[in-house]
């Protein structure tokens, strides 16, 4: 008997397994970066080139989510996470038993199919199967397993790859194995309406959602635009070395919290409150921040550390907000697309912070002065979060004046 998404018996005991696999995804994404040295000796390649293999992993997810999304629409939801799973996993095997350069990167480009694909098609299937009013909280606990990577499975990973750089693509490929394992038995099954291609690339066509996606986009600029120099920026403050991995620690814990608190508020508040709101702490922040480190001793740390570990806790509750808001704005069957259009957006977002960065660095701007900078950033996003809500809530009340049957908008918050 098929299960379609009308159903709402969903397991939650099956966000578990989701969360394991997004725990998988997580390790990966970020440990070989820490592993650079490892690798280009390794390898027998500079470690410009060994740095690549994360480049080439994060255009080849960015550009294959979107397609992927929108070709395997038609496709059952369990087999399709099953499968990509399944990629991701023999990309990351092929990968750790790689003999040569290019087949590290061969195994790169195939997990990073794999895993494009697994993050669009979870979240739509997380969607479809939960009721509406439980949906930041399944999102929350899902993407948790991605931020409980970033706090506890990297630092496990780095401590584990500085005898061999391979092993922590093992544990990927094993924590990977068991989410399968775990999938197959727990999952439901999912059939969505069939769509033709046309009509599953329909999202594209509208310039709202295409201007919602700017909103993730620009506050993975604005983080990465600090994120990736906070070792310039914290380090001659609080240390190099444990201090700093200590704070890094923290951030992925504190994400993790702000991740379950959004996912709880977002259910009660509506998305783009939420997401309102974190843009704009956000931007206080970081102006907060760049006048706090002005500060001699002990109050420039003290500065430096709440602005880090604010930004950690607002960032890492934006995800669940951005994903929520988008899925009210179309029906489940196109969520894929969305979503992988979503996780596009942040990595576009994120490359482009940190190259700002760099041209920042570059151009003569000491790294303190990065807070600020990042600031134009919020401020821009803020802009468009407040339009993109504006224009949704006009368009609500122009559809009740005249009665018109008009897909979900995203601002129809709950009071």
């Amino acid at each position: 008997m098929r299960t379609t998404a009308d159903d709402t018996g969903f397991r939650p005991g099956a966000l578990i397994w989701l969360a394991v696999a997004t725990f998988s995804m997580g390790i990966d994404g970020y440990v070989l970066a820490g592993l650079l040295p490892q690798i280009a000796a390794d390898l027998h390649v500079d470690a410009a080139a060994a740095g690549q293999l994360m480049s080439v992993f994060a255009a080849t997810g960015a550009i294959a989510g979107p397609l992927l999304g929108a070709l395997t629409g038609r496709w059952e939801r369990k087999l399709t996470i099953v499968l990509a799973l399944g990629v991701f996993v023999l990309g990351n095997l092929l990968v750790g038993i790689a003999p040569t350069y290019f087949w590290a990167m061969s195994g790169r480009v195939v997990s990073a199919i794999g895993g494009a694909l697994l993050n669009a098609v979870i979240g739509s299937y997380v969607i479809a199967r939960t009721p509406v009013q439980y949906r930041g909280r399944a999102l929350s606990l899902v993407m948790g397993g991605f931020l409980f990577a970033t706090a506890l499975g990297v630092p496990v990973g780095l401590l584990l790859g500085q005898s061999d750089w391979r092993i922590p693509l093992f544990l990927v490929v094993g924590v990977g194995t068991a989410a399968l394992v775990g999938i197959l038995f727990k999952v439901r099954r999912l059939h969505l309406p069939p769509l033709s291609l046309r009509e599953a690339l329909s999202p594209l066509t509208r310039p709202a959602i295409l201007a919602v996606l700017l909103v993730p986009m620009g506050l993975m600029c604005a983080s990465y635009f600090c994120f990736t120099y906070a070792t310039l920026i914290l380090g001659p403050r609080i240390g190099d070395g444990y201090p700093m991995i200590g704070a890094l620690f923290g951030y992925g814990i504190v994400s993790l919290v702000g991740n379950i608190v959004s996912g709880r508020v977002t259910d009660r508040r509506g998305p783009v409150s939420v997401l309102t709101v974190i843009v704009a702490t956000v931007l206080a922040a970081a102006l907060l921040g760049g006048a706090g480190l002005l500060l001699p001793g002990i109050a420039g740390a003290v500065a430096g550390l709440a602005w880090f570990l604010v930004c950690a806790f607002f960032n890492g509750g934006s995800g669940v907000a951005a994903q929520t808001r988008l899925a009210t704005m179309v029906p489940p069957s196109v969520a894929a697309l969305v979503l992988a259009l979503n996780n596009s957006a942040m990595m576009l977002g994120s490359a482009l912070g940190s190259a700002l960065g760099g041209v920042a660095l570059a151009a003569g701007a000491a790294p303190d002065q990065l807070l600020p900078l990042s600031g134009i950033v919020l401020a821009i996003t803020l802009g468009v979060q407040l339009a993109t809500a504006w224009s949704a809530r006009r368009r609500a009340r122009d559809a009740a004046a005249v009665g018109a049957d008009l897909p979900p908008v995203d601002a129809l918050d709950p009071a």
